[in-house]
């Protein structure tokens, strides 16, 4: 009771804090215009399309992985149980940043509010912080699959699967409140032009005046927290798993083996490539193309991929896929059977 009381004291102190930014006087902005792509008006329309079709995409796939992993029996496992949790995380990241995207590139009016771009930062931080977590833990799960196979269904049990994806969720849920709230108590008393398509950390800094230094280094420190040390936890892992499959045998088992972690090594190479790029780097390094570039990555070409990914390289997922298609195949089949019975035996009756 007490933890509760305490988190919705720190919550009431952030709605507060940003309140109190929107309207004292740390900054004489009230809003910001997120540009996108204004420089390019005549790509609107297309981009859009483009867009679009990679959430629609982002969603279908995540959206399929989540209902065939609950769907079929054989799939009720820990390591897809956190694949769940990171398709259901990658719909979420998608949701904060492109339907205000997609609003962009139809409307001239691209403001976003002061609130509003503190808020939707929050929420990219916090799932991109998640999502680092939560890849190391489906790191540790195929560790303790592969290296200790017989004793997998004691160490990695119900209660320590979901405590490992609930900590994955919770661990930056407060801090980075904080982190937030030292971004926007900077003074912005220059342009309220954010050259991006969202509110992320590097353009948003470029508005700020004053000494910065001390904020920049607070990025810092959290950036390492959330993104290198569940990024040394990953590769400790993958440096056992590659030890203990050097040492298998035979090669077919050192490829059926590989394959079980191949997907999970490749979804952690592009978001912690893109990641690492953007969060980083030197601030003097930043420029609104690359950064705009790595953006894309990261926030719609990832989660787009990471279904496929999962699909394609996965024969659990492929054939879990193809057994329920089978089914709903074969159900339907015997729906138009039973109709066509039904129709035949009422046209007999009739004729009696």
């Amino acid at each position: 009771m007490g933890k509760i009381v305490r988190f919705l004291f720190l919550l009431e102190l952030w709605t507060e804090c940003i309140r109190e930014m929107t309207t004292g006087n740390h900054t004489s902005v009230t809003h910001f215009i997120l540009l996108g792509f204004a420089d390019h008006p005549e790509l609107s329309w297309g981009l859009f399309v483009v867009f679009l079709s990679c959430y629609l995409i982002a969603l279908t796939g995540n959206l399929l992985i989540i209902f065939v992993t609950l769907a079929d029996a054989a799939l009720h496992t820990p390591m897809y149980f956190f694949l769940r949790n990171l398709s259901f995380l990658e719909i979420s990241y998608t949701s904060v940043t492109l339907p205000k995207i997609l609003a962009n590139l139809l409307s001239e009016d691209r403001t976003i509010s002061f609130l509003g771009c503190a808020t939707q930062m929050y929420f990219l931080l916090f799932l991109g912080g998640t999502e680092c977590y939560l890849l190391a833990v489906m790191a540790y799960d195929r560790y303790i699959a592969i290296c200790h196979p017989l004793r997998y269904l004691v160490l990695m049990n119900r209660r320590v699967y979901i405590g490992l994806a609930a900590a994955s969720w919770l661990t930056n849920f407060l801090v980075l409140m904080g982190h937030i709230a030292a971004i926007f108590t900077l003074p912005f008393c220059g342009s309220n032009e954010i050259n991006h398509f969202f509110c992320d950390v590097p353009p948003v800094m470029k508005l700020a005046c004053g000494d910065t230094h001390r904020t920049e280094i607070a990025i810092l420190l959290v950036a390492l927290f959330f993104v290198l040390l569940p990024f040394t936890l990953i590769l400790a892992s993958y440096v056992r798993i590659i030890s203990t499959i050097l040492k298998m045998p035979s090669a077919e088992g050192r490829q059926k083996t590989f394959s079980t972690c191949s997907s999970h090594l490749l979804v952690v190479t592009l978001f912690y490539g893109t990641a690492c790029t953007m969060y980083l780097k030197p601030k003097s390094s930043h420029s609104p193309n690359s950064d705009k570039l790595i953006a894309l990555l990261y926030s719609v070409v990832t989660p787009m991929l990471n279904p496929i990914i999962y699909s394609l390289r996965n024969k659990e997922v492929t054939g879990a896929l193809r057994r329920l298609t089978e089914k709903n195949v074969l159900g339907h089949q015997d729906f138009l059977l039973h109709l066509w019975r039904l129709c035949y035996f009422c046209k007999i009756r009739k004729a009696l």
